[in-house]
């Protein structure tokens, strides 16, 4: 039994690939909707910002990740969710670096990003 424990705690250690996270921040005023990633099982990526859509893909190697923004969906966004998405996808592509926590997710750059993972 010791041994299944061990080897499901190792699992919680890994990229999240195949898995679904939410960044952790409050909706935009005027929204309800707050950013999450649809990460599939290599990498490629389906964005829901606070407004805007977007794919992408990222690439993994032990701590080290790559955010590379592929076509960006523009929903006639009000300016401020359209910038805040912006930047979002911009610091996406500006980490360098992520770590788990339990069913955190950290993406490490000139800004942290901070996502959980939808575990229900």
């Amino acid at each position: 039994m010791s041994g299944a424990v061990c080897s499901l705690a190792r699992a919680d250690t890994g990229f999240p690939f195949g898995m679904e996270m939410t960044l952790d921040a409050l909706p935009q005023p005027g929204s309800k909707r707050v950013p999450d990633l649809d990460i599939g099982d290599h990498g490629e990526t389906v964005l829901e910002l606070w407004c805007k859509g977007a794919k992408g893909q990222f690439s993994v190697a032990g701590d080290s990740v790559i955010f590379i923004a592929g076509a960006v969906e523009d929903r006639n966004c009000p300016a401020s969710r359209a910038q805040a998405d912006d930047e979002l996808i911009a610091a996406l592509s500006a980490a360098t670096n992520w770590k788990r926590q339990g069913d955190s997710i950290f993406f490490i750059g000139p800004k942290t990003l901070h996502f959980r993972l939808n575990t229900n």
